[in-house]
């Protein structure tokens, strides 16, 4: 398939696992798709690279008060969706860079879960004016999850110590939708979930005011009339098969 062609989801589609750089990035970009996946069955994981520790404009909040509260908040919002369990890997706040190390950790958690979709955030940074030029850690999670997804967890000798020392075999991810892309090539009508998707954004109360949640409904109506339906939400695909 082109990646010029719109896509549509792989099927079937058992497992998704997203992988994003701080607690509350899944539930910006996509909290209605990834409800929509679990609704129709679908097993989602989530992978958080960093300890979210930095978002804040309050002197008094440590960077450790404030990650222990954004894990909290990750875990609420997850349960509203239905998403099973959260891998945090606990990077540093701010600091991340597509390392070795971190690409090793994102490839053990993607042969961990097996997934059949990797949904994780754009990887280059956006020039075309968007006041969201890319924040440094999303741009380090969206490369180290593209290069774990291929080769590294797909190819045996990549990372060999993952199979002979934890038992974690190579795995073929089938299809990896990116967050925050200019051209997006699928677009999904989640009228039926974006609700749920608000009030998972919501549990994220560190991070959201009216105004985050009035961008996130904004963007979804934009999507979906340009496309002709409901509330949408709009990512590129990838498909590997």
């Amino acid at each position: 398939m082109s990646a010029r062609e719109p896509h549509r989801l792989v099927s079937p589609l058992e497992r998704a696992l997203v992988v994003i750089a701080h607690p509350d990035d899944a539930e910006f970009g996509a909290a209605a798709t990834i409800a929509h996946l679990t609704a129709s069955g679908a097993r989602v994981d989530y992978v958080v690279t960093t300890d979210g520790g930095k978002g804040t404009d309050d002197p008094a909040v440590t960077p450790e008060q404030l990650a222990a509260t954004r894990v909290a908040e990750q875990r609420a919002a997850a349960d509203i969706l239905g998403v099973s369990e959260i891998v945090h890997l606990g990077y540093p706040d701010g600091y991340l860079v597509p390392s070795l190390d971190l690409r090793r950790d994102v490839t053990r958690q993607i042969r961990r879960f097996r997934p059949d979709l990797v949904m994780t955030l754009n990887p280059q940074r956006r020039l075309d004016g968007n006041p969201f030029i890319g924040h440094p850690d999303h741009l380090a999670t969206g490369e180290a999850t593209l290069a774990s997804v291929y080769p590294a967890a797909r190819d045996r000798l990549n990372f060999p110590e993952l199979a002979t020392d934890e038992g974690l075999e190579p795995w073929k991810v089938r299809q990896v939708l990116l967050m925050g892309i200019e051209q997006p090539n699928l677009v999904l009508d989640v009228s039926a979930t974006f609700e749920i998707g608000i009030d998972a954004l919501r549990a994220h109360a560190s991070q959201v005011d009216g105004d985050a949640e009035a961008r996130v409904r904004d963007r979804a109506r934009e999507v979906g009339a340009a496309n002709g339906i409901g509330l949408a939400q709009a990512f590129g695909s990838i498909i590997l098969e």
